[in-house]
C-alpha cells in the first residue's frame, strides 16, 4: 500500500495530477464545460471521483484538503481553458 500524503505542498501536487488526468481524459466535456459555463456539472461525477482518489491518498488530518483539490481544479482545468471562447471571461 502506498504511503500516504502529509505534506501539504505535497498534496497540491497531488491534486493537480488528479485534475490533470480528469481534464485530459474529458477534454470534450472540458470545452463544452467552459463554453456553456456548465463545467461542475458536466464533469460533476469525474471531479467527485477525483476528489475521493484524492482523499484516499492523503493523511485524514490534513488541513483544507477540499480547498487544495478545488485549487488544482482552478490552476489545471480553469486557468488552462481561457482561450476558449466563454460568456466567464
Amino acid at each position: 500500500m502506498a504511503r500516504l500524503v502529509d505534506n501539504p505542498e505535497l498534496a497540491f501536487r497531488l491534486a493537480r495530477a488528479i485534475v490533470s488526468d480528469i481534464a485530459l481524459y474529458n477534454q470534450d466535456k472540458v470545452r463544452e464545460g467552459i463554453m456553456k459555463d456548465n463545467i461542475f456539472e458536466l464533469l460533476g461525477e469525474e471531479i467527485e471521483e477525483g476528489r475521493e482518489h484524492f482523499r484516499s491518498r492523503i493523511v485524514p488530518d490534513l488541513e483544507n484538503p477540499d480547498h487544495l483539490f478545488d485549487r488544482a481544479i482552478v490552476d489545471v482545468m480553469i486557468k488552462q481553458a481561457g482561450k476558449i471562447e466563454s460568456p466567464i471571461w
